[in-house]
């Protein structure tokens, strides 16, 4: 399995801007495809946005959609989400996950390695 560890949470204010970074020890991430998820207290682990392993392929939740943007940067071996115009019900903390599965798996279960999660808490 590969280490992920995400870094770039903070307390914000709506409206507000946050870049989330993902990386990774142990292993390149060149050959995962990768996902964006986060959870809210007492709400399951909601899906927002995957990539290819070479960052052609980009899916997102409709809930993010136009304001969330996952990149990946090879020579780093790190995964970002940028988030924009963020909201209130933005307030998760939010995990990345390498994944082995093919597709566009966007369900918790597809993906195999995650980190421990970084918390975003937004204000209104």
């Amino acid at each position: 399995q590969v280490q992920l560890v995400e870094s770039g949470g903070g307390l914000v204010q709506a409206g507000d801007s946050l870049r989330l970074s993902c990386a990774a020890s142990g292993r390149t991430l060149s050959t995962y495809p990768m996902g964006w998820f986060r959870q809210a207290p007492g709400k399951e682990r909601e899906f927002l946005a995957y990539i290819n392993w070479n960052g052609i392929t980009t899916y997102y939740a409709k809930s993010v959609k136009g304001r969330f943007t996952i990149s990946r940067d090879g020579a780093q071996n790190t995964v970002y989400l940028q988030m924009n115009s963020l909201k209130p019900e933005d307030t998760a903390v939010y995990y990345c996950a390498a994944s082995l599965a093919g597709g566009i798996p966007i369900t918790a279960g597809a993906y195999n390695s995650w980190g421990q999660g970084t918390q975003v808490t937004v204000s209104s």
